[in-house]
């Protein structure tokens, strides 16, 4: 009866955690942002399509260098900032979010598969039945 009890016991334990960490896994791709906050973002300016976005330094998508830059506004889902004097905006939600998994604070999202700032790989984000 012990046995069973122990058992019945580890198998919630386990449910909670594996439930806790999809439920983290949910962020993914999903970049938070605020008017004021230093971001990282791609280099290329007004006509990179990678839309990366990081809260480190490191290189974007598309292989560049990530560049920082003020949000100057969070509007309608993006993020809005300059580089060069001209202002572009992101989508805050991206296709692809840092693999890196538990413990990576890099942030990187972008709208382009490749290497996140922290330089692992990105991987594509699971869209969610409310967006379909």
């Amino acid at each position: 009866m012990k046995k069973s009890v122990l058992l019945v016991v580890s198998l919630l334990f386990v449910f909670a955690a594996v439930s806790f960490a999809f439920a983290e896994k949910g962020s993914l791709g999903k970049f938070e942002a605020k008017a004021g906050d230093s971001i990282y973002v791609c280099g290329c300016g007004e006509g990179c399509k990678c839309g990366s976005l990081a809260t480190k330094e490191g290189k974007c998508g598309c292989g560049k260098d990530l560049v920082k830059a003020t949000v100057s506004k969070v509007e309608k889902g993006k993020v809005f900032y300059s580089v060069d004097g001209k202002e572009i905006s992101a989508p805050l939600q991206g296709k692809f979010g840092c693999g890196c998994g538990d413990g990576c604070n890099c942030g990187s999202v972008s709208q382009k598969g490749g290497k996140c700032g922290c330089g692992k790989d990105m991987v594509k984000v699971k869209e969610s039945k409310a967006k379909k």
